[in-house]
């Protein structure tokens, strides 16, 4: 199993947030000359009805109507960090004055030990465990976050700031909050400092949450979970947050676990549950990396995870547009090119004509086999050639917001780059 560096992520969330949001793929084509810029196409959508039903939904929210679009982003951990993926949230979020949604489904990453995206920010205190089900020896109950993390003491204190440093000029409020967690037991309440502040509740047992209905807006809260009486063994699970508002929009959600892979979300015992909470319109698949980096690849399994994931999201709407990625090219142990990521290829290709969803192939866009080396000499990848600089990820965000876009316009027959000029100079 690969491991990752959490310091390697905080020096790259940080970079990140000196990010501008300024659309660089129209001023750099002729300096990276190994990228297939042709090749940047989401393949097989003009004959998906899902796709169809999805760039109709959008065009009416880039044209000012009020519409809601949910998009669910599943990886490792380039979606862990939420670098490329935040960048084509603001994107989506900025290309009209209705385009804004919730937050949404977050993880407080920071009381499990692991990286925390630099768009939101998390306080705490108490002792607490983390287990990631990217983690083999790691065994606990796991939602659709793939994280988990366990408070067995008396009392301890969580912030959650929607507004982090101003990223990207971003601000998100919420009037309602929702916290995943072991409802199966009673060892513990959560309580908020503020009195006064909440005026109803939700519990939903299935998908282990409680949600919370605020008496104001607010951009930030703190609240305690607070062990009951003196039970022998107490526990406290979290899974998850939620921050919601009553704004319609594209809400981008991403679920993303260092090192994880299909057979690892597999284990996420209580992800289906909470799935079904929601109905996607895209569900973007960039799992993989992690699945082919060891010899050891079974792509018979990596097949049937895959179809499972699809069949998954197909059940929480069947009119779901699913855009399957191909992993980027990397190298294995810092020293070999991975010829698996060409076997995955052709496994997501043949899924993708099967269920009639779209392919983004990032792959053959970096260029290749081996093109990570052309992306490391460049200063887009660092020295693991499996991650991407500050630079990199702008470029791959920006790479897949030009070939969503241009589906878009192809479906709808507006003119070519019409609708990303919108969303880009809005």
């Amino acid at each position: 199993m690969m491991r990752h560096s959490i310091l390697f992520f905080s020096l790259f969330i940080v970079s990140s947030l000196v990010m501008a949001q300024d659309y660089v793929l129209d001023t750099i084509q002729n300096k990276y000359p190994f990228v297939n810029w042709e090749a940047n196409q989401i393949k097989f959508a003009e004959d998906s009805p899902s796709f169809a039903k999805l760039f109709r939904k959008l065009d009416t929210i880039v044209n000012g109507s009020e519409e809601d679009i949910h998009i669910f982003h599943i990886g490792g951990s380039h979606i862990q960090a939420d670098i490329y993926s935040n960048r084509l949230r603001t994107y989506l979020q900025h290309m009209s004055p209705t385009a804004k949604g919730q937050r949404g489904f977050i993880y407080p990453y920071k009381i499990a030990g692991t990286n925390n995206p630099s768009n939101y920010n998390v306080e705490f205190d108490g002792n607490w465990t983390g287990y990631r089900c990217s983690i083999k020896k790691d065994s606990v109950a796991w939602g659709m976050a793939g994280v988990s993390a366990v408070f067995k003491d008396s009392i301890a204190n969580i912030r959650i700031k929607a507004n982090h440093r101003g990223y990207d000029a971003q601000q998100y409020d919420f009037n309602r909050i929702r916290v995943f967690y072991d409802n199966w037991s009673d060892d513990y309440e959560i309580n908020f400092k503020e009195s006064g502040l909440i005026a109803d509740t939700k519990v939903n047992k299935e998908a282990h949450f409680i949600e919370f209905i605020l008496t104001q807006t607010l951009e930030e809260l703190e609240f305690c979970i607070q062990r009951i009486g003196n039970p022998e063994n107490p526990e406290f699970l979290m899974m998850g947050m939620e921050l919601m508002n009553d704004n319609r929009g594209v809400e981008y959600t991403t679920i993303g676990v260092n090192g994880a892979s299909f057979s690892f979300y597999n284990r996420c015992k209580y992800f289906n549950n909470q799935l079904m909470l929601y109905k996607p319109d895209l569900f973007i698949v960039s799992v993989g990396t992690n699945d082919g980096y060891h010899p050891d690849f079974k792509p018979k399994k990596y097949k049937k995870y895959y179809e499972n994931l699809i069949l998954t999201v197909q059940k929480a709407n069947p009119d779901c547009a699913v855009l399957l990625t191909v992993p980027n090219d990397s190298y294995y142990k810092r020293k070999y090119p991975n010829p698996r990521t060409r076997v995955m290829q052709k496994i997501i290709y043949d899924l993708a004509k099967k269920h009639k969803m779209g392919v983004w192939d990032f792959y053959e866009i970096m260029g290749g086999f081996n093109s990570s080396k052309d992306w490391y000499q460049n200063k887009l990848m660092p020295r693991d050639r499996i991650h991407f600089t500050q630079l990199g990820y702008r470029i791959k965000a920006d790479l897949l917001l030009k070939a969503l876009t241009s589906s878009w316009e192809k479906e709808l027959k507006l003119e070519p780059n019409s609708v990303l000029n919108q969303i880009i100079n809005e």
